[in-house]
């Protein structure tokens, strides 16, 4: 049977302030990419994410991020390499301590937002996040989108890939992310995500904004937790995989 990894940036709500449903969401999902502090969450809802995660069998990987709980990571910031890969370090360790006291582990990473879109072709930035996972862990697989320079850096230096695809973005004809300000960036209804998903894992595409094809190779596929009806999106998007003989199961 085929099978796609189903993943998640969960663990996102900090101090009173809650977003999402994490709760929901774990019951889900088959990957949750939790919040390491530095673009939200707070020791206290990150725990108890990764017990949830633990609880569900779920495996957590580390959503590491600029330092920018005020833009919430999406905001480019240019820094110097070394303070990157130690922030990235700082983070992945972070989440590991708590994920361990939950009974569990990180077993990948990905990074989040600005970051995530800067190492699409800034090369110096997705070297020292490639860095900073290889510190760390070198068995550690990271997530990123196709073509970006993230996965070829991390590729050459020995780490494991994994190509990530977005159900409920939009895609430029290019096959990089649109920019959320712009109109129809993020997109809701969950009868309209589950069968792009569909056409993805069968037929590896995906429509373009512009109503072009593009070719989108992908063992994982992402649905925002903080996204409108993200819930409701993930469960239809797990429904029209089993109903058509897909599995959702972890990559790792």
């Amino acid at each position: 049977m085929a099978s796609i990894d189903l993943n998640s940036d969960l663990g996102e709500s900090f101090g009173t302030w809650t977003l999402g449903d994490d709760d929901a969401m774990l019951s889900i999902v088959t990957s949750a990419n939790i919040a390491c502090g530095f673009h939200a969450g707070d020791p206290r809802t990150i725990l108890d994410t990764c017990r949830a995660a633990a609880d569900n069998a779920v495996r957590i990987g580390a959503q590491v991020g600029y330092r920018d709980l005020a833009g919430f990571g999406r905001r480019f910031i240019d820094m110097d390499a070394a303070d990157l890969m130690a922030d990235v370090l700082y983070q992945m360790g972070a989440l590991d301590g708590l994920a361990q006291a939950a009974g569990s582990a990180i077993a990948y990473v990905k990074p989040h937002g600005a970051l995530y879109n800067a190492i699409v072709t800034h090369r110096e930035q997705a070297r020292a996040v490639v860095d900073a996972v290889r510190t760390y862990d070198p068995t550690l697989p990271v997530l990123g989108l196709p073509g970006s320079v993230f996965l070829d850096e991390a590729r050459d230096a020995g780490l494991r890939t994994v190509a990530e695809a977005f159900a409920d973005r939009a895609y430029t004809a290019s096959g990089e992310l649109v920019p959320r300000r712009s109109e129809g960036a993020v997109l809701s209804d969950p009868s309209t995500v589950a069968e792009r998903v569909l056409r993805l894992v069968r037929d590896g595409t995906i429509e373009a904004i512009d109503g072009s094809t593009v070719d989108v190779d992908a063992e994982s596929v992402c649905v925002h937790g903080d996204s409108p009806g993200a819930v409701d999106m993930a469960f239809a998007i797990r429904k029209i995989l089993f109903d058509n003989d897909i599995d959702t199961k972890a990559f790792v």
